[in-house]
């Protein structure tokens, strides 16, 4: 068994572990029939809004990607951009720390002749801007916030912190990279040197050149950001309306229970709390703690643990569990109709 495949099968192992926890541990306490009687009074319509927010999510990112392929003049088709976002959600939510979405975008669009780094310069810098837009909703509320944090549980809070300090620090580390790209290669490769010297890290499979391959990425994502601005601009306030579709589907859910004491603008803030906590954890799509947080958040506002139990099968079940299997079903029709050699593209380095 290779090395890919037994990754494969130990990630669909903890994925389903991990589900069948959090099933247990969201419904050991309750009346499932009753719950599905409050599920069944939720208007259609808020449903349909709730999908549509969703494929509106995925397709955002489509969006950013083709724009700033297109800023290297590599055309290439929405409905291929739709794919490649597809796919990587579905990795992502099924990878801890949604690690495995970028390599197989990478993957797909090497099939239809994008070039490996080109490939991953683009998806870096969507990667840059998704963190980045968590970070400024992040430390903005932190900031302006207090009064609603400090009516929060304190679990809840810590975790806040937790993540806005994780993605502080990713952000922080790859605009390093990607700002200062010498400095960061002098740093890393110094660093690695250290941990070699130490016998804490071996030399193997070729690390130190494959090391200072990456960093030589980062230069040239470096003149990339340099010489198209406005485009990084401009995606960078696509990622903020993309955040907003995902964040949105909670009010959305709200309203379908009949409620409208709290604002949207409190939902959707409270809801974005639950994303900036659990992103950096190394769980597939923050399962379990992201269902303990929202029952934390939103069962004072629910007015009760059966509504807020119903209310997080239909929120989460679309900001989660509806995309992973629509994104899958889209990733597993991918792999078997995406045809190679069909776009003749530049590497990013001639376009610089």
């Amino acid at each position: 068994m290779n090395n890919k495949l037994r990754n494969n099968i130990l990630n669909a192992i903890f994925l389903v572990a991990l589900l069948a926890v959090t099933v247990w541990a969201v419904f050991k306490d309750q009346d499932f029939g009753i719950i599905l009687d409050t599920l069944a009074d939720i208007a259609p319509i808020y449903l349909i809004i709730g999908f549509a927010l969703v494929i509106l999510y995925v397709c955002s990112e489509s969006v950013i990607i083709k724009y700033l392929l297109h800023t290297v003049q590599i055309k290439v088709p929405l409905f291929n951009c739709i794919r490649y976002s597809f796919v990587g959600f579905f990795y992502s939510c099924i990878t801890p720390s949604a690690t495995g979405g970028q390599p197989m975008q990478i993957y797909y669009m090497k099939k239809q002749n994008i070039d490996i780094p080109t490939a991953t310069i683009i998806l870096m810098l969507v990667t840059i801007e998704y963190k980045f837009v968590l970070v400024f909703i992040g430390i903005a509320i932190a900031l302006f916030g207090q009064g609603l944090i400090h009516t929060l549980n304190v679990e809840v809070q810590f975790f806040l912190y937790l993540g806005i300090a994780l993605n502080v620090f990713c952000v922080s580390f790859m605009s390093l990279l990607v700002f200062l790209p010498n400095t960061a290669k002098f740093l890393i490769t110094k660093g690695f040197a250290l941990l070699k010297k130490l016998h804490l890290m071996k030399e193997k499979n070729n690390r130190t050149e494959r090391l200072e391959n990456s960093m030589e990425l980062y230069k040239e994502a470096s003149v990339f950001l340099k010489n198209n601005k406005l485009a990084i601009l401009n995606t960078t306030l696509i990622s903020f309306v993309q955040r907003f579709f995902l964040f949105f589907i909670t009010y959305i859910v709200y309203r379908s229970f009949g409620l409208h004491e709290e604002s949207a603008i409190t939902i959707t803030i409270l809801q974005s709390i639950i994303s900036i906590s659990v992103d950096m954890l190394p769980l597939p799509g923050g399962m379990g703690i992201s269902e303990r947080l929202y029952l934390l958040i939103f069962t004072p506002i629910f007015g009760g643990i059966t509504a807020v139990t119903a209310s997080l099968l239909v929120s989460r079940g679309f900001s989660y569990y509806v995309l992973l299997i629509v994104s899958g079903i889209i990733s597993f029709v991918t792999h078997l109709t995406l045809a190679g050699n069909t776009t003749k593209n530049k590497n990013i380095g001639g376009e610089l």
